[in-house]
């Protein structure tokens, strides 16, 4: 990816300081959703390192994921697999608990959702802790699907989330990075 197009994502992103509590700097994507162009270019490009690849199911964790693995499927011509929290899916689901700063948070997806030795592409906006994206893949690896790689728009590599899940041997992908969090 050239780094004209690395300059333009970055600028297409709004940064929102002390959100949601002070001390963080909130990357929000829906200024680069909005932007046709931005949006498009950061598809294309998610989607680039598959060519030729047969991808079964992109899954998306809730939201952002959404809107983005929808539109990675839509191009790749796979089926979309959305992972959202508990309570939110009305069929026989699987789980997994995962930690929260201040807590514990629970992730499901439809145990229908995909067959064992299906390529799948984890999606979601960032990747910080990697707390979420960890759980995912778990809980995708715990179906039988073979996680093809793990992609992001946004990394915030002083955080370690990459390594969490590279350290479940899945390959991650990601456009621009941030310093911080």
């Amino acid at each position: 990816m050239g780094s004209s197009l690395k300059q333009d994502l970055i600028a297409s992103i709004r940064n929102i300081p002390d959100y949601p509590k002070p001390g963080v700097m909130f990357r929000d994507i829906t200024t680069m959703l909005g932007n046709a162009r931005s949006f498009r270019r950061a598809i294309d490009e998610l989607v680039h390192p598959f060519a030729g690849q047969k991808i079964d199911k992109v899954a998306g964790i809730e939201a952002r994921g959404f809107i983005l693995g929808g539109a990675m499927a839509h191009q790749m011509s796979s089926g979309f697999v959305p992972i959202r929290k508990k309570g939110k899916l009305p069929h026989d689901t699987v789980r997994i608990a995962y930690s929260l700063e201040y807590g514990v948070d629970e992730m499901e997806m439809h145990r229908d959702a995909l067959q064992p030795g299906e390529k799948v592409i984890l999606v979601d906006d960032l990747i910080a802790t990697g707390g979420t994206a960890e759980a995912a893949t778990k809980l995708l690896q715990q179906m039988g699907a073979e996680i093809v790689a793990a992609c992001f728009v946004i990394d915030l590599p002083a955080l370690g989330g990459r390594k969490k899940l590279e350290a479940l041997g899945v390959e991650v992908l990601t456009l621009v990075e941030f310093d911080g969090h």
